[in-house]
């Protein structure tokens, strides 16, 4: 991943952010700081407050209480002059499906107050910076996933705006689709633009400057990737690759279960299977052993430093019981 280079200009901020929906408490008193230049990442399950907290920012939604603040402008106070300074990509696809993929950049420009040579201009810059301009002559229903999410992400950038929300961007697009798209938000990050991108994708978390676990509303870790799996205490990970994956994880939560392993975590990773604990590289043999009388083969079983999937799991289960 690209180093980070925010300027340390804070152009977001929430303070004890707070929205009730009746007697639901979806965002549950959320504190954070964004600067020029960053990637931030919401990174939480469905439901937990991202999108909730993206529409507050942009004014769609106002906070039941907290204060909030984009590029020095408090929310709410003074919504014309935020709006032509930010963009926004929705969770959902919101182009036009009968429009070709210039016409919708077209439409989007002139909402943008873009007219003439400088609304072309615009145009042809983001057809080439997403890659669209051949084409740009094509319907956007007939588009692949991936080219859809390119051409949603131009419309949300041609204005040229300060400050990007991204709202679970790649849901449902290809790994290598979502590469390509991850390096086009690289670019806008090192010229200086804000991203502020919900998720739950682990592995897009990896691409952001810094992370925020969000799980029911409430902000439970921050931080850079490395930061919080440096702050990880939960113990070692061992790492297994059994011949069957999920019937070891079975086999070892049921040892569990009748005191006969100590494990915090045991989860399977595709093919893998990771299991936290205290000391654990001790419990190798006694681990080895449940899984052979089980008929299960153990395969490689080696000590590896936590991803932060095992950071995210742990913080949710421990967030649980606090």
């Amino acid at each position: 991943m690209p180093e980070p280079k925010p300027d340390r200009e804070t152009t977001l901020v929430g303070r004890n952010l707070v929205r009730k929906f009746g007697d639901f408490t979806a965002v549950d008193g959320i504190d954070f700081e964004v600067h020029r230049g960053e990637i931030f990442g919401f990174l939480g399950p469905n439901g937990s407050g991202k999108t909730t907290t993206i529409r507050m920012m942009l004014g769609l939604l106002p906070p039941s209480s907290g204060f909030m603040e984009v590029l020095g402008i408090p929310v709410g106070e003074r919504p014309e002059l935020i709006r032509p300074r930010v963009g926004y990509m929705a969770q959902q696809f919101s182009m036009y499906r009968d429009l070709t993929a210039e016409q919708n950049l077209r439409f989007h420009g002139t909402a943008y107050g873009l007219t003439n040579q400088e609304l072309r201009a615009r145009i042809d810059q983001t057809l080439d910076l997403t890659g669209l301009r051949g084409r740009r002559h094509v319907k956007t229903e007939e588009l692949s996933g991936g080219w859809r999410q390119r051409l949603a992400l131009g419309a949300a950038i041609m204005h040229h705006p300060q400050v990007l929300f991204l709202d679970e961007p790649t849901a449902g697009v290809d790994p290598i689709s979502r590469r390509a798209f991850w390096e086009l938000l690289y670019e806008q990050a090192a010229s200086g633009i804000t991203v502020f991108v919900t998720t739950h994708y682990m592995e897009e978390a990896e691409h952001c400057h810094r992370l925020a676990f969000i799980r029911r509303g409430r902000i439970i870790a921050t931080g850079s990737p490395d930061e919080l799996r440096d702050r990880f205490e939960d113990g070692e990970v061992l790492e297994l690759a059994p011949s069957d994956a999920a019937e070891a994880v079975r086999i070892l939560r049921r040892a569990r279960a009748r005191e006969k392993l100590e494990l915090k975590e045991i989860e399977m990773y595709g093919s893998l299977v990771h299991l936290i604990g205290p000391s654990v590289r001790r419990k190798k043999r006694s681990i080895m052993r449940e899984l052979r009388k089980a008929g299960v083969n153990p395969g490689r079983a080696e000590i590896i430093e936590p991803s932060l999937e095992d950071v995210f799991i742990a913080r949710m289960r421990s967030a649980e019981h606090d």
